[in-house]
């Protein structure tokens, strides 16, 4: 399960890599369950007074939210704190009938996750030994998910979002990591020239997005502390 990730550094890459502007305030670099992170989704386009629909590519906005997400369902901000830290990660295979993610999945509140690289523990030593996992150029990995907007009984607002996972049992590389005996996840990271697609996607191929990304464009390096 991946809880731990590096949100990006340098201001330039949030409109290089994904079009969108950098966050007027930078969340921190490694973000983990309950604290805050960005993620990228399509602006709702209002058709103009005539009623038809505005000419151009959909608009993408960069989006303030809590890692772990909190289902609209939760009664109460206490109860959404502590359910919020085991939904950061949606397995792809059971989005649609989980009771946790099933709404976000069928209302398309997809969302891109833009991250430096993810972390993952390796027990081959037997002890866990924390492995920062990132792509071979070094570039921005863009990570499958899903938001949402709860709204309490008093009007406290939790924009929430979580990472989509796909199995990993043979993935070249990912297969070394998590609990031994365990079945293997990793993130879902979309192909560059896919992120619109994905963000548009109805919710009946959205889940032909869900594919391992292929080992030989990973680095796994043990975190250095």
């Amino acid at each position: 399960m991946s809880t731990h990730y590096e949100s990006l550094a340098p201001d330039t890459l949030y409109r290089e890599a994904f079009d969108v502007d950098k966050p007027e305030v930078a969340p921190g670099r490694d973000v983990w369950p309950r604290r805050p992170g960005v993620f990228i989704r399509r602006v709702a386009q209002a058709p103009t007074p005539e009623g038809a629909v505005p000419e151009g590519p959909p608009q993408r906005e960069l989006v303030v939210g809590q890692f772990g997400l909190v289902p609209p369902w939760v009664k109460s901000a206490s109860d959404a704190k502590l359910r919020s830290t085991k939904l950061v990660n949606a397995r792809s295979e059971t989005v649609t009938t989980s009771n946790n993610f099933r709404g976000a999945w069928l209302g398309a509140q997809r969302c891109i996750v833009p991250m430096m690289s993810f972390r993952e523990d390796d027990f081959r030593s037997g002890k866990a030994v924390p492995t920062r996992i990132a792509r071979v150029d070094g570039r921005p990995m863009g990570v499958a998910g899903l938001w949402e907007s709860w709204r309490g009984a008093d009007g406290e607002v939790i924009v929430s979002y979580c990472l989509l996972t796909v199995n990993a049992n043979s993935h070249a590389l990912m297969h070394r990591y998590q609990q031994p005996g365990s079945e293997k996840r990793m993130v879902a990271i979309l192909n560059d020239g896919s992120f619109e697609a994905w963000l548009g996607a109805h919710p009946g191929k959205a889940g032909e997005f869900m594919r391992a990304y292929p080992a030989n464009a990973l680095t796994a390096n043990p975190v250095q502390k």
